[in-house]
């Protein structure tokens, strides 16, 4: 039996970040992934080939519709899909192989199969030559989160998927319905929709983007319909299922919509499955989460979580944090995640980007607070990019000034938002924000702006 004194189980961003920390803190490190390639999901089939797809579909988009403007004339623009799609998995292949790497430089034993719990602080690994017995003080559970079902949806990975199918269609749909209208639809709906699918939305509530800003959703929403993005709010899906080389969708009090492809994108659960957690006394609660406290730590001694597989943001850098903070806890006995300050970002054209609370949460919890507002398209930058939609708003608190959310609708607003984490991180006012100097011209420049407009000193509006 191979003895470790941290075993993780999954190879995600949260689980190989976990690794790589504690190798480099002293400990002999053992990482069980059951696919063939690291990186988890977010880097497989995830965050990393839909941001690649986004990248090449919204330069497909530009050249039809954009570089006119900038003198540029193109004839004879045409879509050559499976190059497209051969460099989405070159960005892959380059990205897991450098985890791959990674784990080798820190001295990280890998082992590939489904690792399973056989008892306190021994895991089995089911390979292809057979049963690998390892045994370790410290196991760190990090198996991610996977697609959300849907009753009544007869997902058959083909016409009828979820994101994963979604990444790699062999050839544009003619009429896409995604449903849900949550990130990974928008942002998948996006690809398909610049290449030319028509994409038709539905949503069960009255809104898109649940749970954040709701200005900002509905902002993103008027865009997005403005792409030629089709909605259906307030519809409740009964069913979809195969009909020849179609599908048909039927809807609560609604005529059912026939269309090529089905993009089922409802959300994640957490991956507990196969895991074992019987065998070791771990229960999860009504959501299929792994309860933890503060450390990281279940209620089996010696065994701890991490990721989509305990409560938070199902994102990727949630997990990282949590796997950097885990290892330095269980080392050096203090760490810390700041979950207030959680950036979150979706990859539509103009991104949207957002950090601390919305204006709902801060209603609902009674809090007083002023809100600065300033529109890209009084942005010099913006302007020279051709980028003028969308707007940067922060929240502060009316007492203190300080700030207690930034949203971002905007050109590069993911990149943007990274400036407002770190001020929010060290306890910033929008006061901080507005008396630093921001380089011009910049798009960051809206950042400030919308600083100084939370007291009404914007300058350029």
């Amino acid at each position: 039996m191979k003895q470790h004194d941290l075993l993780v189980i999954g190879a995600g961003p949260g689980g190989y970040v976990a690794a790589i920390r504690a190798a480099q803190l002293g400990l002999n490190v053992g990482v069980v992934e059951k696919e063939p390639v690291l990186g988890g999901t977010c880097l497989r089939i995830g965050c990393i080939p839909s941001k690649a797809m986004l990248e090449s579909s919204e330069r497909f988009a530009a050249t039809q519709h954009e570089l006119a403007t900038h003198g540029i004339k193109v004839e004879n623009i045409q879509l050559d899909l499976p190059t497209m799609l051969k460099r989405k998995e070159q960005v892959v292949g380059t990205l897991t192989k450098g985890v791959d790497s990674l784990l080798k430089k820190n001295k990280i034993t890998r082992y590939t199969g489904n690792g399973r719990f056989v008892g306190p602080g021994r895991v089995n690994v089911e390979a292809k030559d057979g049963v690998i017995e390892l045994s370790a003080k410290n196991i760190l559970i990090a198996t991610g989160s996977k697609s959300a079902s849907l009753p009544g949806v007869e997902v058959d990975n083909d016409r009828i998927g979820t994101s994963t199918e979604a990444l790699s269609y062999p050839e544009v749909p003619k009429h896409l319905v995604v449903i849900g209208g949550g990130y990974i639809g928008m942002e998948l709906g996006s690809v398909w929709r610049r290449l030319g699918a028509k994409v038709t939305v539905l949503e069960y509530l009255d809104r898109i983007f649940p749970g954040l800003d709701t200005e900002m959703a509905a902002d993103a929403q008027k865009l997005l319909t403005r792409q030629g993005f089709e909605f259906r709010l307030k519809s409740k899906v009964k069913s979809a299922r195969r009909s020849g080389d179609g599908c048909i969708v039927e809807i609560e009090g609604a005529e059912p919509v026939t269309c090529d492809r089905v993009l089922l994108a409802v959300g994640r659960v957490p991956n507990t499955d196969n895991l074992g957690l019987d065998a070791v006394g771990i229960s999860v609660d009504k959501s299929g989460r792994i309860p933890v406290n503060k450390a990281f730590a279940t209620s089996t001694p010696g065994i701890f979580a991490i990721g989509d597989v305990i409560a938070g943001p199902m994102l990727a850098h949630k997990a990282e944090e949590e796997g950097m903070a885990f290892a330095e806890q269980l080392v050096n006995g203090w760490s810390h995640v700041d979950y207030d300050v959680i950036p979150a970002v979706v990859y539509i054209h103009p991104e949207l980007a957002c950090v601390g609370k919305s204006e709902e949460q801060l209603k609902a919890a009674g809090v007083d607070y002023r809100k600065g507002v300033f529109l890209f398209r009084a942005n010099g930058r913006a302007h020279s990019l051709g980028e003028i939609d969308g707007k940067v708003k922060v929240l502060a608190d009316a007492k203190t000034d300080r700030v207690l959310g930034v949203h971002i609708l905007g050109p590069r607003a993911g990149d943007m938002i990274a400036e407002a984490a770190a001020a929010m991180s060290f306890g910033a006012s929008s006061e901080d924000i507005a008396r630093t100097c921001h380089a011009h011209p910049t798009l960051s420049e809206a950042l400030k702006e919308a600083a100084l407009a939370v007291s009404g000193r914007a300058i350029h509006s």
